[in-house]
């Protein structure tokens, strides 16, 4: 879309309202409505972006839920895909993203149109459908923070991925295939995920087998996206000198593990909440990835889209969980 036709649309519809997914108490889908809201303004160094796609991840489900704390009353979401329609010289690109607050402390990507800092953006690879590229988001972020920025991961290393059938363990498996390391995989569902090896959680003990796999040695790196009571056989499985990160904590928040074990081995723990990312931090990893599903080596999920007004049927199957899928709500 060239610019002038941007701005023409822009300022037909700046008396406008939009349809915004909000929810103004904490709970199930069932608080979600469907609403009349105003377009939004962007204010200096933003952009208003119309939306084309907005995926609907776990931790959306869990906003709303309440585990978040977010300000109410409140428009969740927070990956997205469409087009700049006014602000920062962007107008008329197609963008992706996720958000540095969005749907928590400032309205998110489950409506029409989305405020967004000029800072955060990322042009969206050209050859991803909106519905493929709004897709990426949290689960790749979670990915890219952990296995690269957090845990510097290197050609001809061997990662350990616990979860790897979910979302953001096929993401890690990708990035770390690009970046030219071994992935074994570790699940209690088995399901393709690419991994180079997998082990079968329902019957085998991970560390045992994990040191089968490596000589004995261990791995260089746990991604660990399940936590709880599997926190310390990961911990197990590292080699001297491994790291391992950790994004969740299922079960249980509290864990144990040898302490004298863990520093006589040299190993290191890493965090990672893609919530405290800023808006500069997510555009650049975009930027990073996308060199990645242009030169194919990142394939996107499977999905499954669905309409605003069937946006609480989504969100349900989101919290039902049990598929690779992932919902994709396209609001225009």
């Amino acid at each position: 879309m060239p610019p002038s036709a941007v701005h023409s649309t822009f300022w037909r519809m700046s008396m406008r309202t939009m349809k915004a997914l909000r929810f103004e108490a904490y709970g199930p889908p069932s608080v979600l409505a469907l609403q009349d809201a105003p377009l939004p303004k962007p204010g200096p160094g933003e952009v208003l972006v119309e939306l084309h796609a907005a995926a609907i991840n776990p931790s959306d489900v869990k906003n709303v839920a309440g585990w978040f704390g977010a300000s109410l009353p409140r428009v969740p979401g927070r990956d997205y895909a469409g087009v700049v329609v006014s602000g920062g010289g962007w107008e008329g690109k197609e963008v992706w993203g996720s958000g540095a607050g969005l749907g928590v402390t400032r309205d998110g990507a489950h409506s029409q149109y989305l405020v967004v800092a000029a800072d955060a953006l990322s042009e969206k690879p050209s050859h991803l459908s909106m519905k493929q590229a709004a897709a990426i988001g949290v689960p790749y972020l979670a990915a890219w923070s952990g296995l690269v920025d957090g845990a510097n991961i290197q050609a001809g290393e061997v990662v350990l991925v616990t979860g790897v059938a979910g979302a953001v363990g096929r993401a890690v498996t990708q990035i770390a295939h690009w970046k030219g390391a071994r992935v074994i995989g570790a699940d209690i569902i088995d399901r393709p995920s690419g991994a180079d090896m997998f082990i079968d959680l329902r019957e085998k003990d991970l560390p045992t087998e994990v040191k089968a796999l490596t000589d004995g040695k261990g791995v260089d790196v746990v991604f660990d996206t399940v936590g709880g009571a599997l926190f310390e056989p990961c911990i197990k499985s590292l080699r001297v000198g491994g790291r391992q990160v950790a994004i969740a904590s299922g079960g249980k928040r509290r864990v144990e593990l040898d302490l004298v074990d863990f520093y006589h081995n040299l190993q290191h723990l890493i965090g990672v909440d893609t919530m405290k990312l800023t808006g500069p931090q997510i555009a650049a990893m975009m930027d990073a990835m996308r060199v990645g599903f242009e030169l194919g080596h990142l394939q996107p999920p499977p999905v499954e889209t669905w309409s605003l007004d069937n946006a609480i049927d989504a969100y349900v199957a989101v919290e039902r969980g049990g598929t690779s899928t992932k919902q994709v709500l396209l609001p225009r």
